[in-house]
């Protein structure tokens, strides 16, 4: 890893976003989905990429999910024993599979979700103003865009 030069404010600023993210990641946890599926978020974050992509195959999920294959593959056994995900062939490449959520673990995300936006929607009601909402919305943008950055330690 380079020594990168950084400037005076990007420490404090880093370590400021860290922790929020921490203490919000926290209460995300204890108000909801983990909490109402009995699922780790590790998993309900694998039940979210396949909403959003429909299917998936594992290595793709490792890399999106930033975890190993094992790790995956490890989840991805215990989704499956429960009945939330199916594997079958890749028509494109009978050597790999592709997962897919079933109905039953689309309904169990579903509930799950639909409670977590409860405690937001009410969490952002009475914290946050409606003057200050755009503010909001621009900070979850570059939150996004932080969440997509690659390997920067180069």
């Amino acid at each position: 890893m380079k020594n990168r030069k950084h400037t005076p404010a990007a420490l404090p600023t880093a370590t400021r976003l860290a922790v929020a993210i921490k203490r919000l990641r926290g209460r995300l946890r204890e108000v909801a989905p983990a909490k109402l599926t009995g699922l780790p978020i590790s998993q309900l974050a694998i039940l979210q990429r396949l909403r959003l992509e429909n299917t998936a195959t594992a290595a793709s999920l490792a890399a999106a999910e930033h975890v190993s294959q094992q790790a995956i593959a490890q989840n991805l056994a215990m989704l499956k024993r429960s009945g939330l995900v199916q594997a079958t062939p890749d028509p494109a490449d009978g050597r790999k599979s592709l997962i897919k959520m079933t109905t039953a673990g689309r309904r169990l995300f579903e509930s799950a979700i639909a409670s977590r936006d409860v405690w937001l929607v009410q969490a952002i009601e009475a914290t946050i103003s409606t003057q200050e909402r755009p503010a909001l919305g621009k900070a979850i943008e570059l939150l996004e865009r932080l969440a997509d950055a690659g390997n920067l330690a180069s």
